[in-house]
């Protein structure tokens, strides 16, 4: 099978190219390496995909739609995986328009690239963060997801409804899939379970909202994929799945592993939450469980101990 994957040379779009080259299929990698965050970082992330002769990438931004469609036209992939986006709720307040362009714009001309080749399926991220503030738990797909609380997930929100109109028009089977905070190696640097270890490594402060009384949702990478695959090997007409861990964790616990694992106390400031953040993340499975079989396996002890060597082999001076 030839799977196009988005955001290839990211946290999650890397970690996939790995796992689809693994099991012997043939991957088209996008990525532009914008410098949101380190290209160089992102270059290592895909070294080893780069040697494998499945793998094709190409350096390019998917705001462009001439050259979406010239890569979808040369490559013609089976199936898509839209992993490529602004992401972080933070950087969205203050800078709404490139998520815009980028995760609206951008997932538009994927959308249409992919109908124009009769695309056997289309896989796109999108984010537990487009439930807003919600009290009741956990967070099902049936929930409504009508007051998102900043830039990001709105724009998540518009990829999953564009999805939408996409199989209505074109028949382009479509699945969104929210994803819930997700960590593990190559884990952003802007991402808090990367923060926090760097930050205590380094001596610097950690802002803490709310005196850490809340909850997220943590997931590590190995069980995102194993979503993100039953996905891309499973097409439906029209579907949004959570895929999370179902375990959600306070931030008070979740410091005290960071402190556990470092051996050392983080320094905290202590500030109320902003209003683009919800109290808490929680995913309910369910569905996810009777489409793919997916059971997430791996606790947050013992993927955020699987975070942290990766940290000091890569990113700690030897």
């Amino acid at each position: 099978m030839k799977v196009l994957v988005t955001g290839a040379a990211g946290f999650i779009g890397s970690s996939l190219v790995d796992a689809l080259l693994a099991r012997g299929d043939s991957v088209v990698g996008i990525d532009n390496l914008s410098d949101y965050y380190s290209p160089e970082r992102k270059r290592k992330n895909i070294a080893n995909a780069l040697q494998s002769d499945s793998f094709t990438f190409y350096e390019e931004d998917f705001r462009d739609r001439s050259k979406v469609f010239e890569i979808f036209e040369s490559e013609k992939p089976e199936r898509i995986a839209h992993l490529g986006a602004m992401g972080s709720v933070r950087y969205s307040v203050k800078n709404p328009e490139i998520y815009i362009t980028t995760n609206i714009l951008g997932t538009s001309n994927l959308l249409e690239a992919a109908t124009a080749i009769s695309a056997e399926n289309f896989v796109f991220a999108s984010t537990s963060s487009v439930y807003g503030q919600r009290e009741e738990v956990p967070f099902v797909e049936t929930d409504s997801t009508d007051l998102p609380l900043a830039p990001y997930p709105a724009s998540k929100k518009a990829g999953e409804v564009l999805g939408h109109a996409f199989q209505n028009m074109h028949g382009l089977p479509f699945t969104a899939l929210r994803f819930f905070n997700v960590y593990g190696p190559k884990g952003r640097p802007d991402m808090m379970p990367f923060m926090v270890l760097d930050n205590i490594v380094n001596k610097r402060e950690i802002t803490l909202f709310d005196g850490g009384d809340m909850y997220r949702d943590w997931t590590f990478i190995e069980d995102i994929l194993s979503g993100v695959i039953g996905a891309l090997d499973n097409p439906h007409p029209y579907e949004r799945v959570n895929l999370g861990r179902g375990e959600p964790i306070s931030m008070v616990e979740f410091m005290k592993i960071a402190e556990e694992l470092t051996g050392e106390s983080a320094i905290i400031r202590e500030v109320p939450a902003p209003r683009s953040e919800p109290k808490r993340t929680f995913a309910g499975v369910e569905k996810a469980g009777k489409l793919y079989g997916y059971q997430p396996t791996v606790s947050l002890a013992n993927g955020f101990a699987s975070f942290w060597e990766w940290y000091k082999a890569n990113c700690t001076e030897k």
